[in-house]
């Protein structure tokens, strides 16, 4: 078993590398293995819960965090995923077998997730593997993936700055979310921002972006400050918050996981609305919404790609499909759709190389379409989705009210064009003498 890191130390070094029907369920007719840790870094083997044999199916591994303070965003995640599986197998399967998942529980602990990725790669000989939330939890597991040569299908908004060979982004790139969120508050909000954020890789790095593209746009940042992920002790954040926009302004919030739940309900608390106080958030979605409660958070914004209110034919399916799987209540948000596509997308590559072998996949990915819940997006060559930009406000139903949308898909750009160390640089994997960074 790898050596636990310290918690503060990782996700620190993370930073300078630049800088509920919540419980698992077996699908029906779904080849399924689940795998749950007696304690967040342990490794126990897999119970098998269907009478499909491994040897006739292809395997392939979800890791998430089904525990911890990530898992109200995670175990949705998971369940969309299962939802595509169960779907393509009732569709029947894929090169004429049925897809078994083994799943595995990170914990919300980063070294967990490396451990699991180990697991499930070296153990299970999984075919892919879908997974994680945090940046943190993906630094963590991408020496493994290097290392291994394999790959993983990586669902959620991210700060950008990289571009591995052996990932598959389908969440948003920063000019795909954060980008246009802070344009759109510019033009709609205020001038003067306030940042807060968990105290990560993607929240830091997120900021670094925010703070040029502020400064470039001649607006300003009042502060800025952090939450060890899953603290909940909001006060002096709140504090400061009133001391630096006193009159009012806008607050882009990077918080993930719990520490939401205190950051909302104290915002209210003092009298900090969003009439005033406008919060744009990119780590909350509907089932945050739903877990913090409506109450605490109507009126204010975030910005994704998908919200379940999206007007297509295609979502339209896709929510019934869910809510009929797991329940009338549940609700569908951007990083269960970035999920549920990326298995899609990962099915048609593997049918268009008509093997699973790890190197014929990674290039029959390259230019896949799917008519997304969200609309069409395309798998670009430098390893991200094309993607539509939408804003929504939550409403009195704890849906969004969508109050911005992209007319088009937006091309991903994983190096910021903001930051100066990165400007001028592209990504793509078609082209061996370009590869993941090159100057443009």
């Amino acid at each position: 078993m790898a050596k636990r890191f310290n918690r503060r130390k990782f996700l620190l070094y993370g930073s300078a590398t630049f800088g509920t029907s919540l419980l698992l369920k077996a699908c029906g007719g779904t080849p399924t293995t689940t795998s749950t840790p007696a304690s967040p870094t342990a490794t126990t083997s897999p119970v098998a819960t269907t009478s499909t044999a491994a040897t006739d199916a292809i395997k392939v591994g979800i890791l998430h965090s089904l525990s911890g303070t990530m898992a109200i965003s995670e175990k949705s995640v998971v369940d969309a995923e299962q939802l595509a599986i169960e779907e393509i197998n009732k569709a029947g399967g894929l090169l004429g077998k049925q897809i078994q998942a083994v799943v595995e529980d990170g914990g919300s602990d980063w070294p967990t997730f490396a451990e699991k990725a180990k697991k499930l790669i070296e153990q299970d000989k999984v075919t892919t593997i879908f997974g994680c939330w945090t940046s943190a939890s993906r630094k963590a597991v991408l020496p493994v993936f290097e290392e291994k040569k394999h790959m993983l299908w990586y669902p959620v908004q991210y700060e950008g700055q990289e571009c591995s060979q052996n990932i598959f982004y389908t969440g948003a790139a920063p000019n795909q979310q954060i980008e246009p969120a802070v344009d759109w508050l510019l033009e709609n909000k205020g001038k003067e921002f306030f940042l807060v954020g968990s105290d990560y890789v993607f929240p830091r790095t997120a900021n670094t972006i925010i703070k040029a593209q502020l400064a470039a746009k001649g607006a300003k940042t009042v502060g800025e400050d952090y939450l060890p992920l899953g603290n909940t002790e909001v006060t002096a954040i709140i504090t400061k918050i009133k001391q630096a926009l006193p009159k009012g302004g806008v607050i882009f919030n990077t918080l993930n996981g719990d520490s939401n739940v205190a950051f909302f309900k104290q915002m209210q608390g003092a009298g900090l609305g969003p009439d005033k106080y406008p919060v744009m958030s990119v780590s909350i979605a509907e089932e945050e919404v739903k877990a913090i409660g409506v109450e605490y958070l109507k009126g204010h914004y975030a910005s994704w790609n998908y919200f379940q209110t999206v007007d297509t034919p295609e979502n339209k399916k896709f929510v019934a499909a869910f809510k009929a799987k797991y329940g009338a209540d549940r609700v569908t948000n951007d990083p269960m759709e970035a999920a549920y596509i990326m298995v899609y997308l990962w099915k048609q590559a593997v049918e268009k190389a008509k093997t699973t072998d790890l190197e014929a996949v990674r290039k029959a990915a390259l230019g896949q379409t799917f008519n997304a819940p969200e609309g069409k997006v395309t798998l670009d060559n430098n390893h991200h989705l094309s993607k539509f930009v939408r804003i929504g406000e939550i409403a009195e139903d704890g849906l969004f009210k969508i109050v911005y949308a992209s007319k088009e898909a937006v091309k991903p750009i994983p190096w910021n064009q903001y930051v100066a160390d990165t400007k001028g640089y592209a990504c793509d994997w078609s082209d061996p003498a370009k590869g993941g960074k090159y100057k443009i």
